[in-house]
């Protein structure tokens, strides 16, 4: 039950990948005014869920000692030398000629390896509960959209066509089902490890909603449309938290 359950929520983020064809439809003004509110909501989400659920669930396990902290520390690290060293960007805006997006393979590689990231703490948060993993696949969601769109976008600028960047887009995407399953197969073998995912993971969180999603909305001047992203922020981390209630968890 637990693979499929985890089968079906990595499908879903994978099915994210193909949003791209929707921009099509909307004009690129308009495109990147929903995109600075998507933003906004993925930032709440992404901190609600290391709030509200990894780093309690973490805190149970391992207690608030060293231990929490160094695998916080490592999840924060982590993400920062994916980002500085393999050249994976998190970049959630459309390409411009203002705002270029090069390296459309290297994007490619570094989109996979995030995938297998999110894929790995996606399964490792289904098998400490139903719950944690749901707030972790939602929160993952969130974020994956404006992502994804700000992906395809790399892709087009560079030179492919709208079904070809479609189609790497997925290809990338379906990583995610490479680290789901390598997760659940050491799991049984070394369930231990699974807990270590969680700190990790919501370090991993804090790193991307606070070094690549909060600078991208501080460009933005205008009071009326700061004080929307606020509203779409803790809209984001109300998802969280009445997730929280909802399933009436005693630790997370």
């Amino acid at each position: 039950m637990i693979w499929l359950t985890v089968f079906i929520s990595v499908l879903i983020i994978s099915l994210v990948s193909l949003i791209g064809v929707f921009t099509f439809a909307i004009s690129e003004e308009k495109l990147k005014k929903i995109l600075l509110f998507l933003v906004s909501f993925s930032v709440g989400s992404l901190f609600g869920s290391a709030f509200f659920h990894l780093i309690p669930e973490a805190v149970e396990e391992f207690g608030f000692g060293k231990r929490t902290a160094f695998l916080l520390l490592i999840g924060l690290l982590g993400f920062f030398i994916l980002e500085k060293f393999i050249g994976w960007r998190h970049c959630h805006l459309p390409t411009t000629a203002s705002h270029p997006h090069p390296l459309t393979y290297l994007n490619i590689i570094g989109d996979a390896v995030h995938n297998f990231i999110d894929g790995s703490i996606m399964a490792g948060a289904y098998l400490i509960s139903f719950p944690l993993g749901l707030s972790t696949t939602l929160a993952v969601i969130f974020h994956e959209i404006p992502q994804e769109i700000g992906d395809f976008g790399v892709l087009i600028y560079g030179g492919f066509s709208k079904w070809r960047a479609l189609f790497f887009n997925f290809l990338s995407a379906l990583s995610a089902f490479l680290g789901a399953v390598i997760t659940l197969l050491l799991s049984n073998a070394l369930g231990f490890l699974v807990n270590y995912l969680l700190p990790f993971a919501a370090g991993g969180f804090l790193y991307l909603a606070g070094s690549d999603l909060i600078p991208e909305l501080k460009k933005e001047t205008s009071l009326k449309k700061s004080f929307i992203q606020f509203v779409f922020i803790v809209l984001g981390l109300s998802l969280m938290f009445f997730l929280k209630i909802i399933f009436h968890q005693k630790s997370i």
